[in-house]
């Protein structure tokens, strides 16, 4: 098997590593034994996957024999590990409870030429992979001549071999799992079995009973996406599967709205059932994910999971100035999030009248923050005139735009070249109505879309999109 990859950089992580230590380690000792045949003074590398990632735990150069010694003075946390060679072909280990064992190969073919002995549980993992192996390599015949078959006896013939087949990698797992019961090996080939989602039938009074089984579907699936997953168990970590599930579950099956994923995102952490590290990890990631979205609204997603569980002093292995910089951060975002009523100011024109937003009556009104020297600004302020005003301003909008500097002459002069005198134009020359704070406004331009009673519908959207969302909206309302 080859994986691309910079051995270079892969050695310099070893510098700034810093390993995923589990509460459970005791103090034993760790000792196997790796010898690869045709394969000498070169370098190994012991790492282990964590988070969608491949970290290093150890390297070395192999003696001239082809041999090495990983030791440890405790033991190593359970996972899948992985044995890199530096012409960047590598292979798997499992390395469970027994952590006393021996690994021989042969640099021809890693996998196939493999002996464990030591820890059964490794062993059979081994054997396992060869197994599924095998069985893959007899489906690939198969699945071509289905492919290719009109003939319906042959298709059904060449189908009953492949469900053979699968038969067949059903009984080696559970009797592989049955062998190891709560072992690692176990529990990762559980999670490795997506979930089965019966037969279901609509209700007898359904109008349409497809759409209905396939929300029955969906609901059920939902449920249980994390049935093979032994969530309290921090040993799942340590592998190549938890972080792609668990992101295909926020990103792909989870409905992308705010308070959906506020709320799934409690209940997935709180199945981690007291497990430190498990439920330090959800928060982290769910956090993270959160506040890296350029998905409009997740922001209440990273303000709620920041209060729960930052804020509140639980997470204990963040510093005061991250909880500072958090709350500091929540304090911006929290008075404008979407649903919420905007923070009413009241500034004057560029004509001298005041205004104040809670007074200014429209279905809808655009409030856009923006200044004439922004060079993102000389684009999308007169493209939101032309495809936004122009477009929509006999369906009951107003355009509020306030002018975040000072020196009026730049402002009324980009006003009047643009011809955007049927707009409110607004500034706060002295600073009073806190705008930049209540509408997190560090940059420019920044647009809200406000309903009729000031709440907050839409924010940092780009002038064109603002028209497929108004013609939404005007389709509902």
């Amino acid at each position: 098997m080859k994986i691309n990859i910079d051995m270079k950089k892969l050695l310099l992580s070893i510098l700034t590593l810093v390993a995923f230590a589990s509460s459970s380690t005791v103090a034993q000792t760790t000792k196997i034994d790796v010898n690869i045949k045709g394969y000498n003074d070169s370098t190994l590398i012991l790492g282990y996957y964590f988070n969608q990632k491949m970290l290093v735990k150890d390297t070395t150069t192999i003696n001239s024999n082809g041999s090495y010694t990983f030791t440890s003075d405790q033991k190593l946390d359970e996972g899948l590990y992985i044995i890199y060679l530096d012409d960047k072909s590598y292979f798997d280990l499992l390395i469970g409870a027994d952590q006393d064992f021996s690994v021989t190969t042969s640099k021809t073919d890693l996998l196939q030429q493999m002996s464990i002995s030591g820890s059964a549980e490794s062993a059979d993992f081994l054997a396992y992979q060869r197994f599924l192996v095998s069985k893959q390599k007899e489906a690939e015949p198969i699945q071509e001549k289905l492919k290719v078959s009109n003939d319906p006896q042959t298709k059904k013939a060449l189908q009953d071999q492949i469900a053979a087949l699968s038969s067949d990698m059903k009984s080696k797992y559970e009797t592989t799992i049955n062998k190891h019961p709560d072992s690692f090996l176990s529990i990762f080939l559980k999670a490795t079995q997506e979930v089965a989602v019966p037969q279901m039938q609509a209700p007898a009074n359904s109008s349409n009973p497809d759409s209905a089984v396939q929300r029955m579907r969906y609901d059920y699936y939902k449920a249980h996406y994390f049935d093979n997953f032994k969530m309290d168990d921090d040993r799942i970590l340590r592998t190549p599967l938890f972080a792609g599930k668990l992101d295909q579950y926020f990103k792909k099956v989870v409905l992308q709205m705010p308070d959906t994923i506020i709320k799934e995102s409690h209940r997935v952490i709180a199945m981690a059932n007291g497990n430190y590290e498990m439920e330090r990890y959800l928060i982290q990631h769910l956090f993270n994910m959160a506040n890296e979205s350029k998905q409009m609204g997740m922001d209440a997603v990273m303000v709620s999971l920041g209060e729960t569980y930052y804020l509140s002093g639980h997470a204990d292995w963040v510093d005061d100035e991250f909880i500072s910089k958090l709350q500091e951060r929540v304090d911006k975002i929290k008075p404008n999030l979407l649903g919420q009523t905007a923070p009413d100011f009241k500034m004057q024109s560029y004509t001298e009248e005041y205004y104040k937003l809670s007074e200014v009556r429209a279905e809808i009104t655009i409030l856009v923050f923006w200044e004439p020297e922004c060079g993102h600004c000389e684009k999308e302020i007169p493209k939101l005139n032309d495809e936004v005003w122009k477009k929509f301003k006999d369906q009951d909008i107003k355009i509020i735009a306030v002018y975040t500097q000072w020196e009026k002459d730049p402002w009324v002069e980009f006003i009047h070249d643009k011809e955007l005198t049927e707009w409110i134009h607004l500034y706060d020359p002295h600073n009073r109505s806190n705008f930049r704070n209540n509408y997190d406004i560090y940059s420019t331009p920044v647009v809200y879309i406000l309903d009729k009673d000031k709440k907050i519908l839409a924010k940092r959207i780009g002038a064109d999109q603002i028209p497929g969302f108004l013609n939404h909206y005007f389709k509902l309302n």
